[in-house]
């Protein structure tokens, strides 16, 4: 599908956007960490583990355009673990949909940048998203309507591993599978953790890959922290004609920090005073090494 097919208004591609997503994905932690430390929200480290998710996918991927948010030829991305919404709107941001401005009334009297997103008054959020379970049948509805108009968007969807626990995504992966949904795309950020314990104690879901198979949809595995890899995944879908895809995209939670790597205690914990500081210096050290620029 070319710039041209997309009707009289031209739509970008995320690559003309913020083609380094490193950089990109460097700047939307140090956002988040400030955003959730100045107002006090929680759930840095499921913000942190689906960073280069969003950064490729909004930077290299989706085709987005920040001049018109509305084109009715968009990709139509949701975040169905809406708790990570910081992430979604600090790369909103960047890529310049709203002033950065914004960032700095993030979960503060008189926001619109809620702690779980929501799409009020904020271009480029597609739907308002908290509640586990809601985003994938959301986005399926999404998929099958633009389907039965003959319309050719993608519909990107960024789950949890732990929101898999919810029946209500079944019946939106069986519906799926059914219909034949090609565009439409579930990527499950897999960091193992949930909010009190590990995927494995809470609610095990092993074979992941093997049950979205069984329900009709194509399936790959990628590492979640590899652009290079991610960008090479998401611009395959969809993996095989007549299927939704599944990206299992396998992420360490609080990836970034060390200190916040794989510890559940970051689902909820906000990083102040010394552990502000200490997150701030890593996530500046990335930049001063060159951790997350191109050369």
């Amino acid at each position: 599908m070319k710039d041209t097919d997309m009707g009289s208004t031209p739509i970008k591609l995320g690559k003309g956007h913020f083609s380094d997503t490193r950089e990109l994905a460097r700047r939307i932690r140090l956002h988040a960490l400030r955003m959730t430390s100045y107002g006090g929200s929680s759930h840095i480290g499921s913000i942190f583990s689906i960073v280069d998710i969003v950064a490729v996918l909004y930077g290299l991927v989706a085709r987005v355009d920040p001049a018109v948010p509305q084109h009715p030829q968009r990709d139509r991305i949701v975040l169905s673990k809406g708790h990570a919404g910081a992430g979604i709107y600090a790369a909103l941001a960047e890529l310049g949909f709203f002033p950065l401005d914004w960032l700095s009334t993030h979960y503060q009297d008189g926001s619109k940048l809620s702690g779980h997103v929501s799409h009020k008054g904020v271009p480029g959020v597609e739907f308002s998203t908290g509640s586990l379970g809601h985003g994938l049948p959301v986005a399926t509805g999404m998929a099958y309507a633009a389907k039965l108009r003959g319309e050719n968007h993608r519909m990107f969807t960024i789950m949890s591993d732990g929101e898999c626990d919810e029946g209500s995504n079944w019946e939106a992966i069986l519906f799926a599978g059914h219909h034949g949904l090609s565009n439409l795309i579930a990527v499950i950020d897999y960091n193992k953790l949930q909010s009190l314990a590990s995927v494995e104690e809470t609610l095990r879901l092993e074979p992941l890959a093997d049950k979205w198979r069984s329900f009709g949809w194509a399936v790959q595995e990628a590492d979640g922290h590899d652009h290079a890899t991610l960008e090479a995944t998401l611009n395959a879908v969809p993996f095989e004609s007549a299927k939704p895809s599944c990206v299992i995209a396998h992420t360490t939670k609080g990836k970034g920090v060390s200190f916040m790597e794989n510890s559940v205690l970051w689902h909820y914990r906000t990083a102040r005073g010394e552990e502000f500081e200490t997150a701030q210096a890593e996530l500046a050290a990335d930049q001063n090494r060159g951790g997350y620029c191109h050369a």
